[in-house]
């Protein structure tokens, strides 16, 4: 395999028809890092250190997946995404040191498959790369088990996923768990607002943004799409068919 990567940004690895990713950050360091975990995980990866060499690199080369810093030393990593997505779906995952909300809703709302805030492990975003190629390239997940394949023990606070315990955040709980209490049911995005979020001033945008969050680890953990199904002009409701909730209460 060649790595596209100069020494020491990638480490040696016998892979063949390796998938290719494009590094995009300004830190020597952490592209470093990046490319010898990716590396290891059997991927190549070619580092940008501005969004023009990220442009040239896209223009010359073929890539699997883009993992772009937010800012960059010739301008904003989320213009260059809005940019990019006009024209590709080429899956990105975003690194920033903006641990911010509204810059996640934000980032996702432009097109981006995953956000990872720094500091982060390099192997964790090995395991996050990973997923979203596997998610966007269609690939199925586990086969799915007897019985209910999502189960939610509200009073525990615990999610499993075809067997496998599912993290998420306090806030995609508590959106999940709103929507087990009626399996089937159609709920608006204000009584989403409401049940969820309280009196914390958010957006109907947020729980768009949530619920995609949401989808993509269900995704990720092997459940079909249609777990939680969009009601166009109204809502979101969770299937009927997957979900088996006990135990304590949602609001």
């Amino acid at each position: 395999m060649q790595c596209l990567a100069q020494p020491p940004e990638c480490a040696s690895v016998d892979v063949v028809d390796a998938q290719r990713i494009l590094l995009v950050d300004d830190e020597p360091a952490i592209t470093e890092s990046l490319a010898f975990a990716l590396s290891r995980a059997g991927f190549e990866t070619r580092a940008a250190r501005t969004l023009a060499e990220a442009n040239a690199a896209l223009a010359s080369s073929a890539f699997d997946l883009v993992v772009l810093d937010l800012t960059l030393p010739d301008g904003f990593g989320l213009d260059w995404l809005r940019a990019l997505r006009a024209r590709s779906r080429l899956p990105v995952i975003i690194l920033s040191s903006h641990d911010d909300a509204t810059d996640h809703i934000v980032g996702l709302e432009v097109g981006a498959d995953d956000y990872v805030d720094k500091p982060f492990s390099p192997r964790e975003v090995a395991a996050r790369a990973r997923a979203v190629l596997r998610r966007t390239a269609g690939a199925g997940g586990p086969a799915a088990a007897e019985g209910p394949s999502l189960a939610i023990d509200l009073g525990a606070r615990a999610v499993t996923a075809l067997g496998a315990s599912l993290a998420l955040s306090k806030t995609e709980f508590d959106l999940l768990a709103v929507l087990s209490q009626s399996p089937g049911h159609v709920f608006d995005r204000d009584a989403l607002l409401e049940r969820v979020w309280g009196s914390v001033a958010v957006t109907e945008r947020s729980v768009d943004a949530f619920i995609k969050t949401l989808r993509r680890k269900l995704a990720d953990a092997g459940l079909p799409p249609e777990t939680i199904e969009t009601v166009r002009g109204v809502g979101y409701r969770l299937s009927r068919d997957v979900v088996q909730a006990r135990g304590g209460s949602a609001a």
